[in-house]
């Protein structure tokens, strides 16, 4: 198939554009650079420079091209900036993406993976989160991912849009010479490396006080390996079915305190943590049941021990201790 990956030059999206590459498709990455990198563009891809929000651009491009499908990762993906920012993650998030959806409709691309997320869910009713759970999100980026969601179901109804809405979890790891290179970095366990790598000083605990075991935060980790593997398999599945929704996790949570034990036992490095006040938006829990799309399509995680996750980003930082050069 001719595939358009919007975010391609990013963390997830370079990963998912080298493994459609492997499996023989054709690949177009339109991104505007902003989070993504052209040292992550993987060989074989082509790159497009543009914005999801210009419409002129997109014109141009669904033009020159014929896709036959659209997999979207162009998107704002702090959760803790969009509580000081909302503005920001709905314009981008959901007014962006609602411009590329229109332009779809207008050349006839009925196919679209959706990269939503566990934070459409906020605080959760019940552990493991299954996708028929409550949709209630505690922070403007879950916000921005439910209104897409809720746009596609509309599409579907009256222009007949296929999708795969897939709810990640932790996304983490390194795969094929790819990583995690964000500029700053919020998420954890990059976080985590940066102290064992020594370019920061220590690792902070955001909140020690919620309902867990040890008063902090307890995420779903998946290794973005196994994250892309789903993604083609919805791909796949869109030729069958219209409407997909799906979580992607590992079905097991760890604790902040967890995760840099783990750090440290990898790495061999003592990775001093400081406890900090509680960030706003963050969900005490969040921990996925993935057995709909495990019966459905028969996805298997094969990355899901932690340490091995964290791992392959180890191993990954330390050959690029600065990110991508460019």
């Amino acid at each position: 198939m001719n595939l358009l990956v919007t975010g391609g030059a990013g963390y997830i999206g370079s990963v998912m554009a080298a493994e459609l590459l492997k499996a023989g498709h054709q690949v177009c990455v339109y991104d505007n650079l902003s989070h993504g990198w052209r040292g992550a563009l993987p060989q074989g891809a082509e790159l497009v420079v543009g914005d999801i929000a210009d419409r002129t651009a997109l014109d141009q491009l669904f033009h020159a091209y014929s896709f036959d499908a659209v997999l979207h990762f162009a998107a704002l993906i702090e959760a803790r900036e969009s509580m000081v920012v909302p503005e920001a993650y709905f314009r981008n998030n959901t007014a962006g993406t609602l411009t590329l959806l229109e332009a779809m409709l207008l050349y006839d691309v009925k196919k679209f993976v959706f990269s939503s997320t566990a934070a459409v869910y906020g605080d959760a009713q019940r552990t493991p989160i299954e996708e028929s759970d409550r949709l209630r999100p505690t922070n403007a980026y879950g916000e921005s991912k439910l209104l897409v969601e809720r746009m596609l179901e509309w599409l579907h109804r009256t222009h007949g849009l296929c999708y795969a809405s897939l709810r990640y979890f932790n996304a983490a790891g390194a795969a094929g010479g790819l990583g995690e290179g964000h500029r700053p970095e919020s998420h954890l366990i990059p976080r985590i490396l940066q102290v064992a790598l020594g370019t920061q000083p220590h690792i902070s605990i955001y909140g020690t006080d919620y309902p867990t075991p040890d008063g902090t935060c307890i995420r779903d980790y998946i290794h973005v390996s196994d994250l892309v593997a789903a993604h083609l398999l919805a791909l796949d599945a869109l030729d069958r079915h219209e409407q997909l929704v799906y979580n992607l996790g590992n079905g097991q949570g760890f604790s902040v305190r967890q995760v840099i034990e783990a750090a440290r036992r990898v790495t061999g490095q003592p990775i001093p943590a400081v406890e900090s006040a509680r960030l706003p938006g963050d969900p005490a829990i969040l921990v996925a049941s993935s057995e709909r799309i495990r019966r459905e399509l028969g996805w298997q995680p094969l990355h899901a021990e932690l340490e091995t996750i964290i791992a392959s980003a180890w191993d990954w930082h330390r050959r690029h201790p600065d990110g991508y050069a460019e």
